[in-house]
């Protein structure tokens, strides 16, 4: 158990991304043992319902599966951030991300969020680390998460590649979407995930891309919500960020039935380029 941190309130976003560019020169180091963590968290409905209407969500009683996420995000923000923290977080690359939704989770629960680093180990292109979220309620843990980033071109200590591939099977497309260009500044919105990559394309080249891309919790939520009322009540979603997903694009959704639970891949609609693969199975 590392160092426990408990905040009163929400971090800003926007001042933990201007604070991470303006420290980001001259880190290293091993990861910190900190371990940040909220208590007794009221979600507030009217956000659930944006959240749930951005990604195409039906809202009802519970939670999106995919929510959670963007209750423990800013914390996760907050300790790459940090100043101890051994990579600089512009430029890092959300490459997997690994949901366990334990149980259907009340929109009126009161929720205990804890945020903390594992896993830095090297990669081909850099090092990576996990950022690893748990929510528990009354004691019990209802969901949990574990993202894992890319820093290209960093050092990590030696060990273990991280495995970042997801493998599925054959799928069928099953819809099209036209993904606009203010997608991103929409889910900025909802989830404060104010990364400039995700704004504009101005804001987006000056991190060296060519246009703005879709947040890749965004594209896994709205793959998700199209499975509405088709999943378990507890299963894992474990997705593998592959190509950017600029904006404006149009992307093809394509799923198979496998093992009791779904593949899924969403797909440049004309090029067939891999944006996410994902698994869902039941827990």
């Amino acid at each position: 158990m590392g160092t426990p941190v408990v905040l009163s309130s929400p971090p800003s976003m926007g001042q933990l991304f201007a604070k991470a560019a303006l420290t980001a020169r001259g880190r290293g180091g091993e990861l910190p043992g900190t371990h940040l963590s909220r208590v007794a968290v009221a979600v507030d409905p009217a956000q659930v319902a944006d959240y749930a209407e951005v990604c195409r969500f039906r809202f009802g009683d519970t939670l999106p599966a995919t929510f959670p996420h963007v209750l423990t995000f800013p914390l996760q923000v907050a300790l790459m951030a940090d100043r101890s923290f051994p990579l600089a977080l512009p430029g890092l690359v959300h490459v997997r991300n690994r949901v366990d939704v334990v149980r259907p989770v009340s929109v009126t629960e009161k929720l205990d969020l804890e945020v903390w680093a594992d896993r830095f180990a090297p990669h081909r292109s850099g090092a990576t680390v996990d950022l690893v979220a748990s929510v528990r309620s009354r004691g019990d843990e209802v969901w949990r998460g574990r993202s894992t980033y890319l820093a290209r071109g960093a050092s990590a200590p030696v060990g273990e590649p991280t495995d970042l591939e997801v493998e599925i099977g054959d799928v069928a497309q099953a819809a099209v979407w036209r993904v606009p260009d203010d997608a991103g500044r929409r889910y900025a919105k909802v989830s404060g995930d104010v990364n400039p990559i995700h704004l504009s394309g101005l804001s987006a080249k000056a991190f060296g891309f060519k246009r703005a891309i879709a947040h890749g919790m965004w594209v896994k939520a709205r793959a998700l919500a199209a499975l509405s009322g088709r999943l378990p009540e507890s299963f894992r979603v474990d997705v593998g960020f592959r190509k950017p997903l600029f904006l404006p694009s149009t992307v093809a959704l394509s799923t198979g039935q496998r093992d009791g639970g779904w593949d899924l891949a969403v797909r440049n609609a004309k090029a067939g380029t891999d944006h996410v693969l994902a698994t869902v199975r039941p827990l």
